[in-house]
């Protein structure tokens, strides 16, 4: 998945992400205990995690629902980190948190645990316990459920899950599980309860927990692994369909043009009247191609749809659902997932209805406060760009300053 997500020649060549990309897929969760699974059906956006490329993260949270947060298993919390963190805290995004590269010596995903929980000032506890570290890392103890998981396969697809916790790690996994139930009961208060009420909370109750705390953004568990060994990146996929919220328990706002930009909450239904906003726009061999979360509704291809800002009526000759850089065409997009389109004449942030109602996701107000001042300076001969952006209320001004200078 990560060399189809980089599809650029320099992403590959540097081993970096550079630009988002987003693509679709489904994840079978698969309950070991009652015998039963469940199909999840998962957008996901790649972004990139240098800060040259911080906007394409910008623009990627403005439309998600929840995010998993890598870090480092031997450097933690770095700068980006914190920015990315800002971000998320600015649109409201639960995150879990995955610690990756256990096999790298130096590997000790605790410091990256401690370092969310002064760094990031959000309260963070390990969910897994490592079965080794560095080259000898085999795989992970799920604290909740006191079971031992391993990857075994050529590409470690298969999962094998076992009750026989190893003894040099039993020790620790009980401690690292009597931490994880003392810092639920600090956000959350049925845990707490329990807790001083020196009860031992069931797997159900611990598991409850962790996902009303997540959405709530007032906790993320830790998981930990490594994604080039192909070692436990399943049970963190697991770990999203348990703790991340769907689009139905997500509260999105629209403003309603009709009475004075009053906030609307939008139902993630496919039978509602359709409502989407476009938040990237990239250059193709086919034209402009246009990125759209839909929030309510259902997008179907040859439909008109009207550009909330401009009123302009557009008719979608063509819906696409992206993967990386490859395309697959389809008739219609449901509520709660992401699309692209081509023919539409639009800019970042603009908002589409199907003409029913008058709702934006922007306000016109704050656009009409956002004011561009260019000033050159011929002694210096640079030339600064500077934009003020108003988020979070109209109090609040964000100064974004790029400085260009002349060759």
């Amino acid at each position: 998945m990560g060399a189809k997500m980089d599809s650029m020649e320099l992403e590959r060549e540097k081993g970096i992400t550079i630009q988002s990309a987003a693509t679709y897929c489904n994840w079978t969760r698969k309950d070991h205990s009652k015998g039963s699974e469940e199909i999840y059906h998962i957008n996901l956006i790649d972004t990139p995690g240098h800060i040259d490329f911080t906007i394409e993260v910008e623009r990627a949270l403005r439309v998600l629902d929840g995010a998993v947060m890598i870090l480092c298993a031997v450097s933690g919390v770095q700068s980006q980190t914190t920015t990315v963190d800002r971000q998320m805290k600015r649109y409201n995004v639960p995150r879990i948190s995955f610690v990756n590269k256990m096999d790298r010596m130096g590997a000790n995903p605790f410091k990256a645990v401690d370092q969310i929980n002064q760094k990031l000032e959000i309260h963070a506890a390990a969910v897994q316990v490592p079965i080794g570290s560095e080259d000898q890392f085999k795989g992970v103890v799920d604290i909740v459920r006191m079971k031992a998981i391993y990857n075994e396969g050529s590409n470690g697809e298969i999962i094998r899950e076992t009750d026989d916790v190893p003894e040099e790690v039993k020790a620790l996994a009980e401690q690292r599980r009597k931490i994880l139930i003392e810092t639920l009961a600090d956000v959350d208060d049925e845990i707490a309860e329990i807790f001083l009420n020196e009860e031992e909370p069931s797997i159900e109750q611990i598991k409850a927990a962790i996902r009303r705390a997540t959405i709530a953004r007032k906790f993320t568990p830790v998981f930990m692994g490594s994604a080039l060994a192909d070692k436990c990146v399943q049970p963190m996929l697991d770990g999203v369909c348990d703790y991340l919220p769907n689009p139905a328990e997500v509260e999105n706002l629209a403003l309603d043009q009709k009475r004075q930009e009053a906030s609307v909450k939008l139902v993630s239904y496919n039978s509602l009247p359709f409502i989407g906003l476009a938040f990237k726009l990239e250059e193709s061999n086919f034209g402009q191609l246009t990125y759209i979360r839909v929030y309510q509704g259902t997008l179907k291809k040859g439909m008109y749809i009207f550009n909330a800002k401009t009123k302009k009526k557009i008719k979608l000759p063509r819906i696409v659902r992206m993967h990386s850089n490859e395309m697959e065409e389809v008739q219609e997009i449901g509520s709660g997932e992401i699309c692209a389109v081509f023919g539409v004449d639009c800019a970042s942030g603009d908002t589409f209805t199907d003409g029913s109602l008058a709702y934006t996701m922007v306000s016109k107000v704050r656009n009409n406060l956002t004011r561009t001042l260019l000033i050159y300076f011929n002694r210096h001969q640079c030339l600064f760009q500077i934009q003020s952006f108003h988020y979070q209320s109209n109090r609040k001004i964000l100064w974004m300053v790029q400085t260009l200078v002349k060759q």
